[in-house]
């Protein structure tokens, strides 16, 4: 028989500080010291195979490394690698290769995501199995286990790249078994990929979720993760699994753990009540940051996800205000008698671009996010508004009617050099640019509105929808997926958020708990 690398591999976390996390509850960030001992790999003789893992909650994800075949995080001074699923025999008659680190390219198993969504990846994503039974205040552990599952299959399913098993071609999974997946079962119904995981109680009251995708064709594991999480922040688990399943197969960046912030709306058209709300981008974690007692437009995330920028008629005058997400307070930006509008961060959050309306002339100006006085960046005889940055800084796209209609123009980011890159029928507003630096969508205006995308440069444009109103596009942290709010025809000024892939395929409404419009997706949390 030969001898699993999937053997114990106790060790010791020294965790040497700790922060307050969200919810009252500590966490293990800060330094980590990791003493490794056990068996060595047997396929790496002087080494044991490494289990990355990161520990969730802070303001900061701290990365560690624990020295396991199996996952074992801990908190603590001292902990032993036994709490970690027992190892049970190989199925596999052929010594297990060691873990393949995300993107390693010794596994065939790829998703195709250059073109349309033929062929969805069939995947098998079991309940996650707990050793012991232990209540938490997120509930009991094999209830997490569930759900857990739930979450991962739900964001796997939402992207349009996989199919999930149906529950009556699932079976449980014990907690040796998670390290030891009965191959030749799952190969019986019809899945190409296998994802297993486990979750477990720590001592310190926070939660250890390990994550580990196989190749179910080839009994091969491809990758795996862990994170300890506190029970507020369980979710978060899931959907970091879920983004390691999604990077490893389709080679794009994550997404699954972001947040969504946007304009909730209720009431009869002309008398509409408007929040500001935040949610997670499936939808769950929903919750309002003001009380609808004055109008609140065009949201956006700062890059380190700490506030969200925001026009607002407080007062009963149209200004730029930032939100701490963390106080719930609320500062002004720009403070003049002018109307101000359609604010955004810079990519390093020093500088807010927004327009401001003077003089009968309405330009792109910026300011430092601080406050102070805003510098004009543009200076035609229309009406410019709407920039957006490149990821890199450097340049700025923004609508204008100087040309006689609304197109999209692209300027260096000191106002130099401004440039029409849109030539197509009717007319473009909203510009948006790609996380990824390579596209840039708007809202196409002409028998009706539609969500499209173009490069930089103006070229290869496509329209993603084709709907009565798709407006406000806002992209997805891997610029993979955009999201948008749409309004029907009659619908008397409600609206929807949605969302579609880059390829114009596989819309997807966006659960939200009463109207929403103005969409902005936020990075990938840390």
């Amino acid at each position: 028989m030969t001898r699993s690398i999937l053997g114990f591999f106790p060790s010791t976390l020294a965790v040497t500080q700790a922060e307050r996390l969200p919810g009252g509850g500590r966490g293990p960030v800060g330094k980590v010291d990791v003493t490794m001992r056990g068996p060595q790999s047997a396929t790496s003789p002087n080494r044991a195979p490494a289990f990355a893992g990161v520990v969730l909650g802070g303001r900061m994800a701290r990365s560690v490394l624990a020295s396991v075949g199996l996952l074992a995080f801990v908190s603590g001074s001292a902990a032993s690698a036994q709490d970690a699923p027992a190892p049970a025999p190989q199925q596999t008659p052929a010594d297990p290769a060691a873990p393949a680190p995300a993107g390693d390219q010794s596994g065939g198993l790829v998703v195709d995501v250059t073109g349309g969504i033929s062929a969805p990846m069939q995947i098998a994503i079991p309940v996650m199995p707990t050793a012991a039974v232990v209540s938490t205040p997120a509930g009991s552990t094999d209830v997490l286990g569930r759900q857990l599952a739930d979450i991962v299959t739900n964001d796997l399913r939402n992207s349009g790249l996989f199919t999930p098993l149906s529950p009556g071609q699932l079976r449980p999974i014990t907690f040796p078994e998670v390290t030891a997946p009965g191959f030749d079962y799952w190969g019986s119904t019809g899945a190409q990929a296998l994802v297993q995981g486990f979750i477990r109680a720590n001592g310190d009251g926070n939660l250890t979720v390990g994550c580990y995708l196989y190749d179910v064709s080839s009994k091969a594991e491809l990758t795996r993760t862990g994170f300890v999480v506190p029970p507020s922040d369980w979710r978060r688990a899931g959907h970091k699994c879920a983004d390691m399943v999604y990077t490893r197969l389709t080679g794009e960046g994550a997404y699954f753990d972001s947040r969504v912030v946007y304009v909730s709306e209720t009431g009869p058209k002309g008398h509409r009540i408007k929040r500001l709300a935040i949610m997670d981008q499936d939808g769950a974690n929903h919750r309002f940051l003001t009380n609808g007692q004055s109008i609140v437009l065009t949201p956006r995330f700062a890059p380190n996800q700490q506030s969200i920028v925001y026009m607002s008629y407080l007062n009963n005058r149209p200004a730029i205000y930032v939100y701490d997400i963390g106080s719930g307070k609320q500062r002004l930006v720009v403070a003049n008698a002018n109307l101000t509008f359609a604010p955004r961060f810079s990519p390093d959050g020093r500088n807010i671009l927004f327009s401001m309306a003077q003089g009968g002339n309405t330009d792109v100006y910026r300011v430092s996010s601080q406050g102070g006085t805003p510098q004009r960046l543009t200076n035609s005889p229309g009406i410019d508004t709407g920039g957006s940055y490149s990821p890199d800084g450097s340049k700025i796209v923004f609508e204008s009617d100087r040309s006689g209609g609304q197109q999209i123009y692209v300027m260096n980011a000191d106002g130099s050099n401004q440039q029409r890159i849109s030539f197509g029928g009717g007319r473009y507003a909203t510009p948006v640019w790609s996380p990824r630096g390579d596209l840039i969508a708007f809202t196409k205006l002409g028998g009706g509105f539609r969500i499209g995308i173009m490069s930089p440069s103006g070229g290869g444009e496509k329209l993603l929808t084709n709907d009565w109103q798709d407006e406000g596009p806002s992209w997805s942290p891997n610029g993979r997926v955009i999201n948008f709010y749409r309004s029907g025809r009659g619908s008397g000024g409600k609206a929807d958020l949605w969302s579609v892939d880059l390829t114009g395929v596989n819309e997807r409404k966006i659960p939200t708990p009463l109207d929403g419009s103005d969409p902005a997706w936020g990075p990938l949390r840390p």
